[in-house]
C-alpha cells in the first residue's frame, strides 16, 4: 500500500473527517476521498462507512490507521538514525503550552534551545480547557498538557507521553483568614468555605470533587474562571478560597497565602504529549530532552 495513502487514513482517524483531512493536507476533500477509496482497493475490505453526514473508520480502518502509525514512525526512526549520523538536530519545532506552564518552562527552554545552532522552536499557548489536549497533536510536534496523571485515552490513541514534572496544589486564602493559622489543611478545615473555583472537568476542579466527597457534601462555589491570576485577585480580595498551583502563585505578593492540602491527592503531572513518528525526529528528541532537563531544575529549584 502508498504510504501517503495510509497517512491519509491515519489522518482520518485523528481528525475525525474528511473536510479536517483536507485541510491539515492542503488538499481538496474530493481528492482526499478519491486516495481512500484507492487505500481501500489496494486493502480488499471496507476502510470506511457513512455515519450521518460523514464518514467514520470500520474496525478494519482502525487497525490499518494503526499500523499506518506504526509505519510512520519505523521511517521517522530511520531517518532519525540516519540524521544523528549526518548532524547535528536542526529544522522548526513547533510547541504549544498552557498558560502557568510557560510561565514556569518556556523562559529556561528557549534559552536551552538558543544555544543548539540551526534548530528553532515556535511556540504558543492555549487553555487546555477549550479543546481536547490530545487533538493538538495532529498540528504540534510537542504538546505539553497537565492531568491528574497519565489518561488512558493518551495510551488508547497510542501517543508518546514524556513526564516531565508534578507541581502540588495548594489551597489559596485571603492574608488573615483564620485557617491561615495551620501549618497544612484538610478537607474537614474547608466544608464551610466558599469557593472560587474553575472549569468543571480542570485538574483543580477534579480536586475540588476529591474534597466533596470527603467531606460527603457539596462544596458552595461562588464563580468559575481558567486563569489563574483571577482567581487569585478575587481570593486575595476576600470573595471566596480557591485552589492553585504551588510554584506559580504568588504568594503573599498580592494580600494572598497558601496553605497546603492533606488527606487529598493535591497534584497535577504535567507531561509533554508527541505522536510517536514525531518522538523519533533528532530535532524534537532535542526539544523534549531540553524540557525535561528545565523541568527537573526548575521543580529542584522550588522545592528546595
Amino acid at each position: 500500500m502508498d504510504i501517503r495513502r495510509l497517512e491519509l487514513l491515519r489522518e482520518l482517524a485523528d481528525r475525525g473527517s474528511i473536510t479536517a483531512v483536507a485541510k491539515a493536507t492542503r488538499r481538496t476533500p474530493s481528492a482526499v476521498s478519491q486516495q481512500l477509496k484507492i487505500l481501500e482497493r489496494e486493502a480488499g475490505v471496507p476502510l470506511t462507512e457513512r455515519s450521518g453526514r460523514g464518514i467514520v473508520l470500520t474496525s478494519a480502518g482502525r487497525a490499518l490507521a494503526r499500523t499506518a502509525a506504526d509505519v510512520a514512525t519505523a521511517i521517522e526512526r530511520a531517518e532519525a538514525l540516519w540524521e544523528d549520523f549526518r548532524s547535528a538536530p536542526q529544522g522548526e519545532v513547533t510547541l504549544v503550552i498552557f498558560p502557568t506552564g510557560g510561565q514556569m518552562l518556556l523562559p529556561g527552554l528557549l534559552t536551552a534551545i538558543d544555544r543548539m545552532p540551526g534548530l528553532m522552536l515556535h511556540a504558543s499557548d492555549l487553555d487546555s480547557h477549550l479543546t481536547e489536549i490530545a487533538d493538538l497533536t495532529a498540528d504540534f510536534d510537542v504538546v505539553v498538557a497537565d492531568s491528574p496523571g497519565i489518561l488512558p485515552s493518551w495510551s488508547e490513541r497510542g501517543l508518546t507521553v514524556v513526564p516531565l514534572m508534578r507541581e502540588p496544589l495548594d489551597i489559596a486564602l485571603p492574608e488573615g483568614h483564620p485557617l491561615g493559622r495551620k501549618l497544612s489543611l484538610s478537607p474537614g478545615d474547608l466544608a464551610d468555605e466558599t469557593w472560587i473555583g474553575t472549569p468543571r472537568g480542570l485538574p483543580f476542579d477534579r480536586i475540588l470533587r476529591s474534597i466533596e466527597a470527603a467531606n460527603g457534601s457539596p462544596a458552595r462555589v461562588l464563580q468559575r474562571f481558567a486563569d489563574n491570576e483571577i482567581v487569585e485577585s478575587l481570593v486575595a480580595a476576600g470573595h471566596g478560597i480557591g485552589i492553585l498551583p504551588r510554584f506559580t502563585t504568588r504568594d503573599r505578593e498580592n494580600g494572598l497565602i497558601t496553605r497546603p492540602l492533606s488527606g487529598v491527592r493535591a497534584s497535577r503531572l504535567i507531561s509533554a504529549l508527541l505522536r510517536p513518528d514525531r518522538a523519533e525526529r533528532p530535532s524534537v528528541r532535542a526539544v523534549v530532552q531540553a524540557l525535561q532537563a528545565e523541568a527537573a531544575r526548575f521543580e529542584a529549584e522550588h522545592e528546595a
